[in-house]
């Protein structure tokens, strides 16, 4: 081998510290973070992170420019591809009941660089998230004031030419994101009463909506003379949908809480169900008499709720609805910060990121070096990007975390489950499976009529199964999308591509399920393994095929980012590479 270049048994050296697995030790009650959180506690703090800007925001936007009335359509399709996603995270949420939400659950199944990079994409989504509804808000106040506020700057500052950026620096939604981080600053308990306090009003304020709302609702708004229930046709449904799975997004600070709740097993999945299925009943009603209280053409894609009001003559109704969509906000705001610092904690405690990030202040026992330095960061990225733009960048660092949860789903089922990863040291699920076959290895039943799947080694068929069921995903999502558009497939070779990445797809759900899986009687878990996942991660990567190249160029960039701080800092300071040394 010529000098100077790396050995064989270096590689593999190297590529063994990138898959390692995360060891989770004995469990004790003793954490660095109280258990407290009761599931009323976890359902208010999910809640509050879902029905939010995208309830007095996104609801009038896709109503006006990607749906119309059929954005009823659209937010239920959304809220089944979120439930499945959902599913996947209350599992994890009960069965490894830490801090990392998705980071955490892709460390124990898949490896480290792979946990990484998801937590460093939450990281941007937390970041972005809260940037875009500290714009959002600004938005809501400025219409409110009838366009006071982004006059007076355009009249001061002037208008940006600049493409990518927004029209003029808003300084109120920089303004409100460190605001926001201020108050999470006092610790914990301030900002969970104030969080709490802002999400039962906007249940009031939701309610107000509907019922007020029921009594306005004009039924020919809908007819054809307003241009029909689905305006824009299937495609417009479809394209509404990917933009109403943003509104979801919240469900996971449930997951990334589990470690301070006081009964993880129970408290997770439940509050997760209830949340999710209280957000989008609130969406789909809203979004009912949103768009039959006034024709859905004359919508205010910035302040709908408030502007159907003003247009049915209800102007102290809109003042309502206004406070409403503040309140919303700001516990959207306060959420994503939240899960920000759990988010960096976990990381932290692994020794991926940066120490000082995590931090806790003696006083207000929170990590406020890490709280004022992405709180910088975000109030630099509402006070230069408009919100088209960020709610774009986090959906695809969203919904890539969602593909890597659904795909550790699959490869945990059929791991064996060691010892020391049981949630309860008394209960010894080993020991009560000790007669059961191994998970990973083929199902007693299928041995005669699957032999050739008998000599594998447990878990080598299902970890070829797995990466053929993604790869023909992808494939078959591509088809769909760009088959009869941007690859201007002839329809024969359209319909051959869409027979075999379904034909390969379908086959390696048949692989995997042929395989035995763990059964745990202490945890929640995804019925329907490996279908429920595998649709997960077929809705979710149709939906990241939908962002727009600039996206993807700008999640390129982010992602080369992370790949240096991980190879420059984070495998060496991993706390898994400190015990695999010697001494």
């Amino acid at each position: 081998m010529a000098q100077g270049l790396p050995s064989t048994t270096s590689l593999a050296r190297f590529c063994q510290m990138m898959n390692r697995l995360k060891t989770l030790e004995e469990p004790t009650r003793e954490t660095s973070l109280q258990r407290h959180l009761t599931t009323l506690d976890l359902t208010l703090l999910g809640v509050g992170g879902m029905v939010g800007s995208g309830l007095y925001v996104l609801t009038g936007a896709v109503a006006k420019e990607l749906a119309g009335p059929a954005v009823l359509v659209s937010f239920s399709v959304a809220a089944v591809a979120s439930l499945l996603a959902a599913l996947c995270y209350a599992e994890f949420g009960s069965r490894v009941p830490r801090a990392g939400s998705a980071y955490l659950f892709t460390y124990v199944s898949m490896g480290e660089l792979w946990a990484f990079l998801v937590g460093w994409n939450v990281l941007l989504e937390y970041l972005i998230a809260g940037a875009a509804v500290a714009r959002a808000c600004s938005g809501y106040l400025d219409s409110t004031f009838s366009h006071r506020i982004s006059s007076f700057t355009e009249a001061h500052v002037g208008i940006w030419q600049v493409p990518f950026l927004a029209q003029y620096p808003d300084f109120l939604a920089a303004g409100i994101a460190l605001l926001a981080s201020a108050f999470i600053s006092c610790g914990i308990r301030v900002s969970s009463w104030l969080k709490h306090t802002f999400s039962a009003v906007n249940l009031v304020i939701i309610l107000f909506i509907i019922i007020l709302g029921c009594v306005l609702v004009r039924p020919h708004n809908w007819s054809a003379e307003e241009g029909g229930f689905a305006p824009f046709g299937i495609s417009g449904i479809m394209a509404g949908t990917a933009t109403c799975f943003c509104a979801f997004v919240g469900f996971d600070v449930i997951a990334a809480s589990s470690e301070e709740a006081q009964n993880p097993q129970q408290a997770v999945p439940m509050a997760i169900a209830i949340s999710l299925g209280m957000a989008a009943v609130s969406y789909i009603l809203v979004s009912i008499v949103l768009t039959l209280m006034v024709p859905w053409h004359s919508l205010d894609p910035d302040a709908a709720l408030t502007d159907a009001f003003y247009q049915r003559g209800y102007s102290w109704a809109g003042f309502i609805v206004a406070a409403g969509a503040i309140c919303a906000m700001t516990t959207v705001l306060l959420s994503s910060l939240f899960s920000l610092q759990h988010m960096v904690h976990a990381m932290v405690a692994d020794g991926l990121f940066f120490e000082v990030l995590a931090h806790i202040h003696s006083r207000t026992q929170v990590p406020v070096v890490g709280i004022l330095v992405f709180g910088i960061l975000m109030a630099f990225l509402a006070l230069l990007l408009d919100i088209e733009a960020l709610l774009h960048f986090h959906s695809i660092g969203v919904l890539l975390a969602y593909i890597f949860v659904a795909t550790s789903i699959i490869m945990l089922r059929f791991q064996r489950a060691p010892p020391s990863s049981s949630l309860d040291p008394a209960n010894d699920v080993g020991t009560e499976q000790a007669s059961a076959p191994e998970p990973g290895q083929l199902r007693p039943a299928l041995r005669p009529y699957l032999g050739f799947l008998g000599g594998c080694r447990p878990g080598t068929a299902v970890a070829w199964a797995l990466g053929v069921l993604v790869a023909s995903a992808i494939a078959l999502d591509c088809v769909l999308v760009f088959g009869d558009s941007a690859l201007h497939l002839p329809l024969w070779g359209y319909t051959l591509l869409l027979l075999l990445s379904s034909v390969m797809f379908l086959l390696s759900l048949l692989v995997l399920g042929a395989h035995q899986q763990q059964r745990r009687q202490d945890a929640f878990q995804v019925p329907l393994v490996p279908l429920t996942p595998a649709l997960s991660i077929l809705l979710n990567i149709v939906l990241m095929l939908h962002l727009s190249s600039l996206t993807w160029l700008r999640f390129s960039i982010w992602l080369l980012i992370g790949f240096a701080v991980y190879f420059g800092y984070s495998i060496q300071h991993s706390k898994e590479n400190q015990r695999e040394r010697p001494g």
